[in-house]
């Protein structure tokens, strides 16, 4: 089995050689992550050498425009999507709530939507609010020791066939569970209803095939997949043109254009190239050449999560041995992402500050997450403490925080 070669992952991260982060086990990655040389690089260039309006006959606004397509063809190659399929807007928040605008205009008098309690407001709040419009929204619920989403629970809310949409994540930023997505999304078509999947979570341990998966809206941030700070959205052709356009009248027919009203930051959008080279630069480093974009993206996704699920496997264990905590999700790392909640007896916020004191760098919080933290029964004022991290962290940062831990808690 290959391995992942840690020291030249992280000598594609300028973040490593700087001298103002030396000595910090970074473990906040689930709120934006380092990001790679090439997105800065591109970024850089194209604020130095491309920054005019982009598209037109002269040089610099031509190479600026091809750089934004590139990013686009190139990120819908590697999630197995075509390149209209693939829009760019300010935050995945903001991606969401035009997207929910668009369905109160699309669905039909008694339709119904469902939500879960396990998701990030940002793929609960903007579809809740649609009930102020007269639209039915259905809570699929998690189970409130474990914080599984059971699918079991969903096939009940889908029985009547009045559901035209369900909302759910790829895996929490709090419970950290990964989701049966393509069996959801089944469901949900079997149902006659689309699905749209949070993959903010999700997608830094790994780009999806979102093809593969079926899912009709597919939504992540950028900058926690090491990139900027752009929300990413797969609105597949069948939905996007069932949808009312929300972009400016005359480009609606373009779908990439049809759910951003607003003008978008060319040079961010370019930068997300940066994203694709650098997991094609992971690919060739460990593999032979694979000419399909999507194949690459699989086996950099298979690479990434062996390396992480052995990484965390030893923190769940240490966590779980413990009876002054609760640790949130699976305590089996193949199940969930390297995103781990820890409710404590006390605030965690000043556990947080502690732990910086040891060269650990966390959050304390409840992370935009209060619907499932509520739902376990974790009090809010005391939040929860959250360890993160990525395919770039290493075993002697994982050792490093265990030891922090037992020396504060």
């Amino acid at each position: 089995m290959t391995v992942l070669d840690t020291d030249f992952v992280r000598a594609q991260f300028p973040a490593f050689a700087e001298p103002s982060l030396a000595g910090l086990a970074f473990f906040e990655n689930a709120g934006g992550s380092y990001a790679c040389a090439p997105v800065i690089d591109r970024l850089t260039r194209f604020y130095r050498e491309r920054k005019v309006q982009p598209y037109a006959p002269y040089s610099p606004s031509t190479l600026g425009g091809a750089e934004m397509d590139e990013a686009r063809a190139r990120m819908a190659a590697m999630l197995g999507v075509a390149t209209e399929e693939v829009s760019f807007g300010p935050s995945t928040t903001a991606n969401t709530y035009v997207l929910a605008q668009a369905f109160l205009r699309g669905l039909e008098p008694g339709a119904a939507i469902v939500v879960t309690n396990q998701d990030h407001e940002a793929n609960s709040g903007p579809w809740r609010r649609l009930g102020e419009e007269g639209i039915e929204v259905r809570e699929w619920q998690i189970d409130p020791e474990t914080g599984h989403l059971d699918p079991a629970a969903l096939a009940p809310l889908l029985a009547d066939g009045r559901v035209r949409l369900v909302c759910f994540p790829h895996c929490s930023n709090v419970v950290a569970e990964i989701n049966p997505v393509a069996e959801i999304v089944a469901m949900a078509h079997e149902a006659g209803a689309f699905a749209c999947v949070d993959g903010v979570s999700y997608a830094p341990h790994g780009l999806p095939d979102v093809g593969a998966l079926g899912a009709d809206i597919y939504l992540f941030s950028a900058y926690k997949v090491y990139g900027p700070h752009q929300g990413i959205m797969v609105i597949r052709r069948e939905l996007g043109f069932k949808l009312p356009n929300q972009g400016h009248y005359f480009n609606g027919e373009a779908l990439y254009k049809r759910f951003t009203p607003a003008g978008p930051d060319h040079a961010q959008i370019a930068a997300c190239a940066g994203i694709v080279d650098y997991f094609d630069a992971l690919h060739a480093h460990h593999f032979a050449p694979e000419p399909d974009a999507a194949r690459r993206g699989a086996a950099v996704h298979d690479l990434i999560r062996a390396h992480e699920a052995a990484l965390l496997q030893p923190l769940l264990d240490h966590l779980a041995a413990r009876n002054d905590l609760r640790l949130l999700g699976p305590r089996d790392a193949a199940r969930r992402a390297p995103t781990v909640a820890i409710a404590l007896d006390r605030p965690a916020e000043p556990v947080a500050v502690a732990l910086a004191e040891h060269g650990i760098g966390c959050g304390a919080g409840d992370f935009y997450a209060v619907r499932p933290l509520t739902a376990m029964g974790v009090d809010l004022g005391r939040g929860v403490l959250r360890l993160s991290f990525v395919h770039y962290t290493t075993a002697e940062e994982v050792s490093r925080v265990m030891g922090a831990l037992d020396a504060v808690l």
